[in-house]
């Protein structure tokens, strides 16, 4: 299958560090040219399924400004400029919660949009986690951080209690993932760090 070339860039709305948004000129494999075709550019991020050492799953209940109520989250933040995405799930654990982990898996990586960007998403899990540090976190939102059983865990997810498409994605890639006794059923998307 042929891509989709792009012909023109031109910035149209300048946020901050967080939004850029684009109209490209593409061609289409037919030839076709799209003149204002919209691209939206934000960070990458992280997403981490973190579990204790007592098979306790680390997450948050909090507020965002595009929910309704409250949601539960899996750790996760924004990657810093320069930062790969291993480094910058390591920063999130121990800033959000004050934990490290052991053993670290790759789950895949993910863009947002398929046809307008938004960013690539990094998901992870976090094996073995233990406290070593108070949070130290930034976030704007309220939060508490929660142990979660399996159980719970999977009993939340089932309920819709993760209200954000990328934290539900994440933790069910992690949950398969455990499913399948943490065998190689990422084949072509992770990897063990």
């Amino acid at each position: 299958m042929i891509q989709w070339k792009t012909l023109s860039k031109k910035v149209i709305l300048q946020g901050n560090q967080f939004l850029t948004v684009e109209n490209h000129t593409v061609e289409l494999p037919d030839g076709r040219i799209i003149p204002d075709w919209p691209w939206i550019i934000t960070p990458d991020f992280v997403n981490i399924v973190a579990i204790t050492g007592e098979e306790q799953f680390l997450c948050f209940r909090q507020t965002k400004y595009a929910i309704q109520g409250t949601s539960l989250a899996p750790v996760g933040g924004y990657m810093e400029s320069g930062e790969n995405p291993l480094e910058a799930a390591k920063r999130e654990l121990l800033e959000e919660t004050g934990y490290e982990a052991d053993t670290w898996t790759a789950l895949g990586s993910f863009p947002v949009d398929a046809n307008r960007g938004a960013g690539v998403g990094h998901f992870f899990l976090a094996q073995g986690a233990y406290r070593v540090a108070e949070p130290n976190s930034d976030d704007l939102e309220e939060q508490t951080l929660l142990l979660l059983s399996r159980k719970e865990l999977e009993d939340a997810i089932a309920a819709s209690e993760f209200k954000i498409l990328p934290w539900a994605a994440g933790i069910l890639l992690a949950l398969h993932f455990l499913e399948k006794g943490n065998e190689r059923s990422f084949e072509n998307s992770s990897r063990l760090i």
